[in-house]
């Protein structure tokens, strides 16, 4: 033995696989942009979504109740009532000034975001009051499961 890793004669390919499991956990763990502050007017769209002038913004990694009719055809939505979780994304953005960690962007161009109203996290808030479900994988960067793990795994 001279100190050099090989890989398994029986497994080749091995090392490979092991490094990029490694590179992809070490994406989860990266640490996340500073939260940057929203000057601008927002509204909930419902209660996953939150427009803030011109840019439409996508709570990450949780689906909320579709308003009625919304929910088309071969998707399983989120359960629940749809106004209350509306409302409830309101009063949360009540609670504070609004932060943003903008993450990327998603298929139908809204960016995909954790926002915080004051220390209130609203993707957090969401899941905690149960107007929202978790989506693993739609929590880039596990941000979400991070940001609150206690209720993520409920």
């Amino acid at each position: 033995m001279d100190g050099e890793l090989r890989e398994p004669a029986s497994r080749p390919g091995y090392g490979r696989h092991i490094m990029l499991s490694a590179l992809l956990l070490c994406a989860a763990c990266a640490p996340l942009p500073e939260p940057e502050p929203i000057t601008a007017s927002c509204t909930a769209t419902d209660g996953d979504t939150i427009r803030c002038g011109d840019e439409r913004i996508r709570l990450l990694g949780i689906d909320a109740p579709e308003k009625l009719g919304s929910c088309r055809k071969g998707r399983v939505c989120a359960p629940g009532d749809p106004v209350a979780s509306t409302q409830s994304l309101r009063a949360a953005m009540e609670k504070g000034p609004l932060w943003i960690i903008r993450i990327g962007r998603d298929r139908y161009g809204r960016t995909l975001a954790l926002v915080r109203a004051g220390k209130i996290d609203l993707s957090c808030h969401q899941l905690a009051t149960g107007n929202a479900i978790y989506k693993p994988k739609w929590d880039n960067q596990k941000a979400v499961a991070r940001t609150c793990p206690d209720v993520v795994r409920r």
